[in-house]
């Protein structure tokens, strides 16, 4: 159970825990690192594959390394449950994927002249973006659960993510608008400045955040300990493992993620190759795409808090079988002559993204405090490791899948297509598993507790 310090409203003053300010602090974290991604994401891989020619699989494997590296988020988390100041991992994880992200600018320029070394700088590069995200992202979130209230924890979560989301949304516009027209020099200096500002925001955002809630947090700790000594990271692991809700949760989680993932290297490059888009043109496309996921998730909280429309199964089944239907019509693009609006796809492919993913987070905070034990750390953590692998896997199919597609049907419009439907296919069977899970939620009492909990409205905003 939870502490009651930080769940007892009678021993713990509500104006003592994390407040408003202080969580849109930490969804300016959350902004800033969705922005140095989105860099990785989108233009550094367009770049490899369109410009230097290189082969889907490369950054394929360099965006399947920064993932495998989070595996490490569990562990991250049970020392968070534990105990200790959390802003050194903070600023000291972005620190790291500010310098990997810059890196990887430098090593992608240094490609065109010299492809081994460029290659090497890259790999590095890349193990410091994972490292990075894994010890900030993980130590956001667990702030979250651990220094704000009950009630306030589906609204929390659904502010921080879609502060990530803004992000995306706001960066890859502009990057493209001052990468055109195109060079190294030009990539380096927009990545750097990109960079270096996302660095600065996040020390400023969560400089004192932390301090107004240590003694929280400390009290909250003596006194879980003063009950129950830790168990072993491994039996933790194994005990929350062994819950059924968050098992399902788990493989849940790596199916939509993997869904999500195999498409989001292969559609700048697609736009490139296909419909013959500038670096540009595509990044600008990137941000239709993470627009649409903004547009999808504040929507789906609109429709579902204040309007009382769906359930969270309701929501995440939707939003999954959208996103197919979504990556079918991308698909179907080459295919419908030169008038093909690809913004208005890409645009619902995010909106649908974005309903799937805001349910899914609320499923998460509800729980992440749920079990025989207060793990808000070691539960997110293995989510959270569970996402960054399969974006890996995901990252990594996906990009081979286009490179034998290409070789086998020799047009890039046919491999592509045949690629986006294996991931509408992956969305179909994430629909099911849902479906599942809010069937067994249902029969166990979860079910009506986690769509009250993830209205922003029924947690007091």
């Amino acid at each position: 159970m939870e502490s009651a310090a930080l769940t007892d409203p009678m021993e713990t003053p509500e104006p003592a825990s994390l407040g408003w300010l202080g969580i849109v602090r930490l969804g300016l974290v959350q902004t800033c690192l969705g922005a140095i991604v989105v860099m990785m994401t989108s233009t550094i891989n367009r770049v490899m594959i369109v410009e230097l020619l290189l082969p889907a699989i490369v950054p394929g494997l360099l965006m399947a390394l920064h993932h495998a590296v989070q595996i490490l988020r569990p562990a991250w988390g049970y020392r968070a449950d534990i105990g200790g100041r959390r802003t050194p991992w903070i600023i000291g994880g972005m620190g790291l994927l500010a310098l990997g992200g810059f890196g990887a600018a430098v090593a992608t320029a240094w490609m065109s002249a010299h492809l081994l070394a460029g290659m090497a700088l890259a790999v590095f590069a890349f193990l410091l973006i994972g490292l990075g995200v894994g010890a900030a992202g993980t130590s956001v979130l667990t702030m979250l659960a651990s220094c704000v209230v009950p009630r306030r924890r589906a609204a929390a979560a659904t502010i921080v993510w879609v502060m990530m989301i803004f992000g995306f949304a706001i960066t890859a516009p502009l990057a493209g608008h001052f990468l055109d027209p195109f060079t190294n020099e030009r990539l380096i200096l927009v990545t750097g400045g990109v960079c270096a500002i996302a660095f600065s925001l996040s020390c400023l955002a969560v400089r004192g955040v932390e301090d107004r809630v240590a003694h929280i947090a400390a009290s909250a700790s003596r006194s879980h300990a003063a009950r129950r000594e830790k168990p072993p990271f491994r039996e933790a692991i194994g005990q929350i493992w062994n819950e059924p809700a968050a098992r399902r949760f788990t493989i849940f989680i790596f199916v939509s993620m993997l869904a999500y993932s195999a498409q989001e290297l292969i559609i700048e490059p697609y736009a490139g190759l296909v419909f013959s888009m500038t670096p540009g043109t595509t990044t600008k496309l990137a941000g239709v795409q993470h627009g649409g996921v903004l547009i999808g998730m504040l929507s789906v909280a609109f429709l579902a808090s204040i309007a009382g429309v769906g359930t969270l199964g309701a929501w995440t089944v939707g939003g999954c079988v959208a996103s197919a239907l979504s990556l079918a019509a991308l698909a179907a693009g080459p295919f419908m002559g030169p008038d093909y609006p690809l913004r208005a796809v890409i645009f619902a492919l995010g909106v649908s993204n974005g309903a799937f993913a805001v349910s899914a987070i609320g499923s998460m905070m509800a729980l992440a405090g749920a079990g025989a034990a207060s793990r808000e750390g070691t539960r997110m953590g293995l989510w959270g490791a569970a996402q960054a692998i399969a974006f890996g896997v995901g990252g990594f199919l996906g990009t081979a899948a286009v490179d034998v597609a290409r070789h086998v049907l020799s047009e890039p419009s046919l491999a592509y297509a045949s690629v986006f439907i294996a991931e509408a296919l992956l969305f179909l069977a994430s629909a099911v598993l849902a479906g599942r899970l809010t069937n067994h939620n249902a029969s166990s009492g979860l079910s009506a507790d986690m769509t009250r909990k993830t209205s922003p409205i029924a947690a007091g905003t």
